[in-house]
């Protein structure tokens, strides 16, 4: 098996991150990877459920949008939108929500919206869509993001979903009862916040990655767990089934 790719260590340890009882409301691009990879490797019996409304779908190759047919063809049913978020999300029925984002801060809080000032943007971003939702209703939020001093920045133009708010108790001030993002998956680490103030810690290095290197793509003074261990490189099995995923996907699309 050829060497991975820091792409391929961030996703993978993101798969690992679920587990076979959890259902899961996913986000395209990144989470759909990492969801579907630990679909086809340990958690076989995950439940993946889209915004668009579809439960327990099973893709054979990456959807390109909440809305690719891939999604409905693959699920047990397809329920409306409203349905999905007041009956699934809100009602409590969702254990993981795992999202990205274009920005995020040192309480996990993230940007979808607009890089510089509302008004007068250097970007305009998506927008929320549905996860300020998922970040407030889910059991827990996953987030997996590629590190760089553009995305994890000291202090966020515009916050699109919350995560540990100004920290602390924020969340729990606000009235939100979910846990909150719990664990973020990058590219050279893996994060968690603070049992106390809620500021992200490096809990783990991947293979080859060092603090520096970590400290030098983020844009706050990291603070590092005092027994900061080291990400198990992936397995054979791992990178096999999620490069065929993504070849299957790219044959799909190149062929649409």
């Amino acid at each position: 098996m050829s060497a991975f790719t820091p792409t391929e260590m961030m996703t993978i340890a993101a798969a690992r991150a679920l587990g076979n009882e959890d259902v899961c409301f996913v986000g395209i691009g990144a989470p759909s990877a990492a969801c579907n990879l630990a679909r086809l490797t340990h958690a076989p019996g995950i439940t993946l459920i889209y915004e668009s409304g579809t439960i327990a779908t099973k893709p054979d190759v990456l959807p390109l949008s909440i809305g690719d047919g891939e999604l409905c063809d693959t699920a047990l049913t397809t329920v409306s939108v409203p349905e999905m978020f007041r009956y699934w999300l809100q009602g409590g029925r969702i254990t993981v929500g795992f999202l990205g984002g274009a920005q995020i801060d040192r309480f996990a809080n993230l940007n979808t919206t607009v890089v510089g000032p509302y008004d007068r943007p250097k970007v305009r971003l998506p927008g929320g869509g549905g996860a300020p939702e998922i970040a407030t209703s889910s059991g827990e939020v996953f987030i997996t993001m590629a590190m760089g001093l553009r995305a994890f920045v000291d202090r966020l133009p515009f916050v699109t979903s919350m995560g540990h708010g100004e920290g602390g108790d924020h969340r729990r001030r606000l009235g939100v009862t979910t846990k909150g993002p719990t664990k973020v998956m990058t590219d050279l680490c893996v994060m968690e916040p603070d049992p106390d103030s809620k500021e992200l810690a490096v809990v783990s290095l991947h293979p080859g990655v060092s603090r520096e290197q970590v400290q030098a793509a983020c844009g706050w003074p990291l603070r590092f767990a005092r027994d900061l261990a080291e990400t198990p490189a992936p397995t054979a099995e791992e990178l096999t089934v999620l490069r065929d995923l993504h070849a299957r996907t790219q044959r799909a699309h190149a062929a649409d």
